[in-house]
Parts: structure tokens; C-alpha cells; sequence
């Protein structure tokens, strides 16, 4: 379809894809540097560029807003839809054709409505703006079964696993990432913010016991902060890996820092590193086995993000990712027979997913902007399509704080969210003063005092929670 006809499409497929009202994007506010060109809005080129339109509904409600977009020049573009002032989601154009960009189960308020599409990828051209009404996220869905892919899994994380399906749909699970442990300035800002409460969930990351940084000195303290953690203030664990490549390839985790190829590795073109893979899994087997010892449960969240291509075990597309991800698990439990796992696959595209057997908890990492408390009901509906199986779905990372009241409203109730640290919370490096850049103080607050968030304080004794056996 030229640009000449899309408009055409509003007369026609509009009606046939049900949709309640729709405003052509030409019609709409243009933003920053774009600009009509025939029937279409285009030049989506940078920051500030985008298009708002004002949507008309009767009544307040569930609704989803569908872009009609193409890409420019083709290739996948990802750009995201804001909803009065606050991000919603994203949509993806994957090439010149037209298609229509869907962000599901967005709260429109009865009235107008300011809908734009805003500039990250950018360099699309948008038809059309219109909502039609959403199906309601079945009640059925926060039905999981605390059963683990691993069936020699250990008592503790088998009592962790039923906590938290016990708990899925009725209630949220708060955390924060601190990479300096129970009393590291990210948390000590949290407890500042709140006046006197910590998350329930700690996060850190095990890359510095990754060989090349332990060749270059670094001693983490990541296992004895975890073991603390567990055994003195009964909170949950986990634990995600920025894997840094050996030294020949740049000892780096970034895509663009680093020349490892993990194609090159699985496919048997590079022999060494296929050894650096086995030799990273096996030294990270070490610590995860301490914690074991001590029977500590973890929520393992390995080879995150993979789908953006950030990291390099990305980089190299979907197929030499899952041939990892399978070696890691086979590794991990079977060689080393690690059975304190409870395995939280993050990698956030379908094309992605290893399979139900290699899962126990699909997570989505969400960054919307600054103070957007919105559900982002859009992403954990996208999770809910990666399986037929009922999972548990969490926000492993989040750069704002949800809302509860948002979460209870849309029905969208992740099992945990896990604020990521540095920026998101602290004023300044050093400091444990808060900041209000990404979460409003008075946000933390509402949150940590909800009735339907758990936080340190109110946490169970997981060594003793029922297993029913």
C-alpha cells in the first residue's frame, strides 16, 4: 500500500477490525520534526518526534489502541504509544507493509483522551490511530501450579515456589536491586523513602565471579550477602548473570564491547569459545552450589534481555540463545546438580522461549520513562502468549514503580517487581538519599504501605511454610 492509499484502509479495515473510532494520524497534534506527507504522518526520526490524536470514548474501560503503521525502509521497528501523558507499551512494525501496531487492555477514561505515539526506534509511518474494546485478562490465569521443572528441587525452593502461587493474583511482591546486599545504599533508600521498610525481594547480579573478572582481581561478595539475606532477614533471593567474555574477546557483556560470537561458539567454529561458555557456567555452579549448601533458594534469572541483542548471548539471534539456555540448564542441574534453582527465563519474544520444560517463571524488564506508575497491562498479556502452559509472570526489572491500585484495577497482578538500582533510587552515587526522578517518594510510600504488597516485614517464614505433604 503507497502512501497515497493508506487512507483508504479507515473506510474499510477499520469496520472490519472492530473498532470503536479512529482518527486519522494527518488530523492528529504533530510532535518535534514530524510532518504530513500525503495521507500519512512520517519523519519519526528522534527524540520528541511523534504524533498525539484525541480519542473519544464513552465510557471509562479497557480498550486497545491500534497504530496503523509501516516501516520506513523495513526492518523492525519498536516505538512507543502513550495514553495521557503516561507510556501504555510499545508497538512493532516489522517491515514496509502496512500493519496495525496493537497495545492491549489500555484504561481510557470516559471522554477524551490524548493518544500519541512517540519516538525510540522511530523512522515509521503512521496511518491511523483508533481503539476498539478489549477482552477482559481471564481470572484463570494467575492459576499456577507450584510445581517445578526440576523434580529433585530442593524443600526450600519447593516452599519458595508455593509462596509465591499462593500469593499470584491477590497479592504483589516488592524488591529492589542492591548489588551491596541487605544494607547497600540502594536499599538503605527505600528504607529512607519509606520510613522504615525493605523489599521482600533482594536482586544482585553474579558477573563479577565471571572468570575474566576474577582474573582481573575483582572479589564479589554477592553469595555471602545472598546467604545473609535468607538466613537473617528471611527475604527472597535473586540473582541474574551480566556475563563478561573472556579476555580475547574484549572481556565485556555488551554487544558492542566485546567481538565474542555465541554462533561461532555453539556451531563449532570457535572451539574456545565454546570452552569459555562450559568454564562460565562452571565457575558461576560454584557459588550457586554454596548457596545450596546453605540452603538458600534462588530465582535464577540467566542470560536476560537476550531478545534486544544487547548482551551478546543476543546478539546472534534466537537459535544459538535456546542452544545456550539448554546447555546452561543441563549443566547447571544435571552435571552439577544445582536443585536450588527456580528458573525465571527473561528473555521477552517468543521466538525466544526454550520451552515449559526449561521454565518455571517468565519475566519482562520494563523501563517506561520517569514517574509512569501505569500496569503495563500490554507486556504481561504479551508474556501470557509465549505458552499455552500457565506460568507465573513477573517484572523482574522495572525502572518506575507500579501502582498497586493500577495493578488491582487491570487485573494485572505480577508476582514480584524488582526496582533496578543507581539511578532509579538514589539521589547520587555514594549517598543513600532518594530519589524522586523515577518513583515520587510519595509513590514508595503508597506502595510499601499497601495492603496487597508484601515487603520484608511482612514476610512468612519461608523455612517453615507449608508445603502440604
Amino acid at each position: 500500500m503507497g502512501l497515497a492509499l493508506a487512507g483508504l484502509w479507515l473506510g474499510t479495515a477499520a469496520a472490519e477490525n472492530g473498532l470503536l473510532t479512529c482518527v486519522e494520524a494527518e488530523d492528529g497534534q504533530l510532535l518535534g520534526g514530524a510532518r504530513v506527507n500525503g495521507a500519512v504522518v512520517t519523519s519519526l526520526q528522534k527524540a520528541g518526534d511523534g504524533v498525539q490524536v484525541t480519542i473519544t470514548v464513552p465510557e471509562a474501560g479497557h480498550y486497545d489502541v491500534v497504530v496503523r503503521q509501516a516501516s520506513v525502509g523495513g526492518g523492525k521497528k519498536v516505538n512507543p504509544v502513550e495514553v495521557n501523558g503516561q507510556n501504555v507499551g510499545d508497538i512493532t512494525s516489522e517491515g514496509a507493509q502496512w500493519s496495525d501496531g496493537v497495545v492491549e487492555y489500555v484504561w481510557l477514561e470516559a471522554g477524551e483522551n490524548a493518544v500519541a505515539v512517540k519516538t525510540s526506534w522511530g523512522w515509521i509511518n503512521i496511518d491511523s490511530i483508533g481503539v476498539r474494546a478489549s477482552d477482559p485478562i481471564p481470572q484463570d490465569v494467575y492459576d499456577v501450579e507450584p510445581v517445578l521443572i526440576n523434580p529433585n528441587a530442593t524443600q526450600e525452593a519447593r516452599q519458595l515456589m508455593i509462596f509465591l502461587c499462593d500469593n499470584y493474583g491477590r497479592n504483589v511482591i516488592s524488591g529492589q536491586q542492591c548489588q551491596a546486599g541487605a544494607y547497600g545504599l540502594d536499599n538503605q533508600s527505600i528504607w529512607r523513602a519509606t520510613g522504615g521498610t525493605y523489599p521482600a525481594v533482594l536482586g544482585m547480579d553474579v558477573g563479577n565471579y565471571s572468570p575474566s573478572r576474577a582474573r582481573a582481581g575483582d572479589q564479589p561478595t554477592v553469595t555471602e550477602s545472598a546467604i545473609e539475606y535468607w538466613e537473617k532477614h528471611g527475604g527472597i533471593i535473586t540473582l541474574s548473570w551480566h556475563w563478561y567474555a573472556d579476555e580475547r574477546y574484549g572481556a565485556a557483556f555488551y554487544t558492542d564491547s566485546t567481538t565474542f560470537s555465541l554462533a561461532k561458539a555453539m556451531n563449532g567454529q570457535d572451539p574456545a569459545g565454546y570452552q569459555m561458555l562450559l568454564d562460565g557456567i562452571d565457575t558461576i555452579a560454584v557459588q550457586l552450589l554454596r548457596l545450596q549448601d546453605a540452603g538458600v533458594p534462588v530465582l535464577w534469572r540467566p542470560l536476560h534481555e537476550a531478545s534486544g541483542g544487547w548482551f551478546w548471548w543476543g546478539a546472534s539471534g534466537p537459535e544459538p540463545y535456546l542452544e545456550l539456555y539448554k546447555l546452561m540448564y543441563d549443566r547447571l542441574t544435571n552435571h552439577h546438580g544445582l536443585n536450588n534453582l527456580i528458573w525465571v527465563w527473561n528473555g521477552q519474544d517468543a521466538a525466544w522461549y526454550p520451552g515449559d520444560e526449561y521454565v518455571d517463571i517468565i519475566g519482562e524488564d520494563i523501563y517506561p520513562g520517569e514517574k509512569v506508575y501505569t500496569s503495563q497491562a500490554a507486556r504481561f498479556i504479551r508474556a501470557l502468549s509465549y505458552t499455552d502452559a500457565r506460568k507465573l509472570i513477573a517484572l523482574t526489572e522495572n525502572g518506575c514503580i507500579p501502582d498497586t491500585d493500577l495493578l488491582i484495577r487491570d487485573n494485572v497482578m505480577w508476582a514480584w517487581w524488582c526496582t533496578w538500582e543507581g539511578e532509579f533510587v538514589l539521589k547520587s552515587q555514594g549517598f543513600n538519599a532518594y530519589s524522586d526522578r523515577y518513583t515520587e517518594k510519595t509513590m514508595v510510600k503508597k506502595v510499601y504501605s499497601h495492603e496487597n504488597v508484601i515487603t520484608r516485614k511482612n514476610m512468612p517464614d519461608l523455612k517453615t511454610y507449608p508445603t502440604g505433604e
